[in-house]
């Protein structure tokens, strides 16, 4: 009986996949879709179609490609890598996409278009091995390299792989010092050198006590760490919005450090009742999951600062961290004195965040108050101004800018350096019509703190009011990135990408806008926010019915929210319901201030009702 012949040949495997895939889809999957989308479109597949190589399996974020050179394929692991870098620059380091790419020469099998055999499982091994941005091949590509490329690859010595059975000579190519000091790259990138710094993930702290309503305090201490150990140089700290992520969820923490890229992780829990307070925390080794340090504090509530430092101070001790001068200063600073002042300063950002009518003027009474029981509390001004700006803005409350700017003094008096001031003040322009100097607080905010979410929402907004929709896009997804549970971001997104011709993006971010808005529904049902701008999104996405079921459970809720009436007129409107959605704007209208008219100009929610008749008489009443 005959056999049937199978087709070998040797061939230059080249193995790749997206660092932290499934942490970057949890955090939000349908802009980390769309970006590897766009990753591969522009650059990946034509880098690898220009080296001379063909794609033939992709796994989800995982792809195999074939080279009949060793050459081409290394020349092309460092085109992508190099690449990369400049790609994510001006992008948030924890939503970089990056690779890992392995390289092996060997002997393939061939069925069809695909490929099977040692050769292929050796360069997905060694893939495995690679660092975040980095590149691993065995010794036989190294040798065939040689000096041809100008590239120094650095000796890692024999390791065990997956299912090899026989230990493999690996080496790594070093992207950012070539052998000659010469730094060649096709597109001009300066790669970043790798940080050699510790890395930590401070993950939420869980609320042990009773009332789900102290959420607020557990997630303020868990920033507040985050914050201080950010100020440390010597550490690499992941960011808010990616660590918020795992809030809870019940977590395996060996595998949390290897999806988050992080040498260690530090959780903990808050207990907190009447004026006592217990604080559990431990860091954890992340490759071993074992125990480096671990305490409980029981304190009065007055030392909660304290407890913060010490906390602190003990990981960077144990990290065996030096810190600067300047650095310990900053750790020791605490925002106020006054726990009192403190725990109403977050109730207030808590209220300020939902952002209706009844909401805010309850924020600006918190802020008040932590103004009132320490009259140096910088951030409980920049509280209140904020109030204040929206409260006049959306809800025709009598609140002069003149008072407002004069709130954010008061606060940059305090703290000169504080971003959520700036940005507090750059509202307080918007509203005054000076727009000049609102942008230049926006950025000065921004160049404080990138990751302030208040700063970018509102340059955001400022941007739309002024028709700059590509601006208003980039501020609104750092905003998006910044807090991971923001419904707002996103939704407002929707609107932004139809001014710019681009619905299929629209589409996408009204999707994710309307899953976060129902996790906030389900969290806060007595908010109607969520519900208003849902209903928007819903109607842009033709589902006709349920954004009439939102729209109502909003009306239902803040029956005379002034920004409620707004989303409903803008949900008649992409509805078809044109009279209505003009009966309520005439209404609402009249008690927005100057930047919500220009607002009403320029949102594509409303382009439906642009042709009509009584659509003067709106632009009279927005003059």
């Amino acid at each position: 009986m005959g056999q049937e012949q199978v087709e070998r040949r040797l061939a230059a495997i080249l193995a790749a996949d997206v660092v932290g895939y499934s942490r970057l889809v949890e955090a939000n999957e349908e802009s980390t879709l769309v970006a590897l989308r766009q990753h591969r479109h522009e650059f990946f597949d034509p880098t690898v179609v220009k080296h001379g190589g063909r794609i033939f399996k992709v796994m989800g974020d995982g792809f195999l490609v074939e080279f009949g050179s060793v050459i081409n394929a290394t020349r092309c692991a460092v085109e992508i890598q190099r690449g990369m870098v400049e790609r994510n620059t001006g992008v948030p380091e924890d939503r970089h996409i990056k690779f890992r790419i392995g390289i092996n020469l060997g002997d393939i099998i061939v069925d069809g278009d695909d490929f099977y055999g040692d050769g292929v499982n050796m360069a997905a091994r060694l893939e495995a091995v690679a660092g975040p941005g980095g590149i691993a091949c065995t010794a036989v590509v190294r040798d065939q390299v040689g000096n041809k490329l100008e590239l120094e690859f650095l000796d890692q010595g024999e390791k065990t792989v997956k299912n090899i059975a026989q230990p493999v000579h690996v080496y790594f190519v070093n992207l950012g010092a070539p052998a000659n000091g010469y730094l060649r790259t096709a597109v001009g990138a300066q790669p970043r050198p790798r940080s050699d710094k510790p890395s930590v993930a401070i993950l939420p702290f869980a609320n042990m006590s009773n009332d789900p309503e102290q959420e607020f305090f557990s997630d303020g201490i868990t920033e507040d760490i985050i914050t201080d150990l950010s100020n440390v140089s010597g550490l690499f700290v992941l960011g808010r919005n990616t660590v918020f992520t795992y809030k809870g969820k019940a977590v395996n923490l060996e595998r949390i450090a290897k999806e988050l890229g992080v040498s260690y992780v530090v959780e903990g829990s808050v207990r907190k009742a009447g004026n006592r307070v217990r604080i559990n925390a431990q860091l954890i080794e992340g490759a071993t999951g074992g125990h480096l340090w671990a305490d409980r504090y029981d304190r009065d509530l007055t030392d909660i600062f304290t407890v913060q430092d010490e906390i602190t101070h003990t990981i960077v001790d144990q990290l065996k961290v030096k810190l600067l001068l300047e650095e310990k200063k900053a750790i020791e600073r605490a925002p106020t004195e006054n726990v009192e002042a403190y725990t109403h300063y977050l109730k207030g950002r808590q209220f300020l965040h939902t952002s209706t009518k009844l909401s805010l003027t309850l924020g600006r009474r918190m802020f008040a108050r932590a103004a009132e029981l320490d009259p140096l509390y910088a951030r409980a001004y920049a509280g209140m101004a904020n109030c204040d700006s929206r409260l006049y803005s959306k809800h025709g409350v009598a609140i002069s800018a003149d008072e407002i700017l004069a709130t954010t003094g008061k606060a940059l008096a305090i703290e000169p350096n504080l971003a959520e001031a700036h940005a507090a003040r750059g509202y307080a322009f918007l509203i005054g019509s000076r727009p000049v100097e609102a942008a230049s607080s926006f950025e000065q905010a921004i160049a404080l703190d990138p990751n302030c979410y208040e700063a970018n929402q509102l340059y955001a907004e400022f941007c739309v009011t002024r028709g700059d929709f590509e601006r208003a896009a980039q501020h609104y997804l750092r905003a998006m990135e910044i807090q991971p549970d923001d419904y707002q971001s996103p939704l407002f997104l929707t609107s932004v990408f139809q001014s710019l011709g681009r619905p299929e993006e629209a589409a996408v971010y009204a999707r994710l806008g309307v899953k976060r808005a129902e996790e906030a529904l389900r969290l806060h049902p007595e908010s109607s926010k969520p519900a208003q701008q849902g209903a928007c999104a819903l109607a842009i996405l033709g589902e006709r019915e349920r954004a009439k079921e939102w729209l109502a459970r909003a009306l239902a809720i803040d029956p005379d929210d002034n920004l409620a009436r707004y989303n409903a007129a803008c949900t008649y409107s992409l509805l078809g319901d044109i009279d209505r959605s003009i009966d309520l704007l005439e209404v609402c209208l009249q008690q927005f201030g100057s930047d919500m008219k220009l607002w009403f100009k320029n949102d594509s929610d409303l382009d439906p009702i642009r042709n009509h008749p009584r659509y003067q008489n709106l632009l009279k009443l927005a003059e």
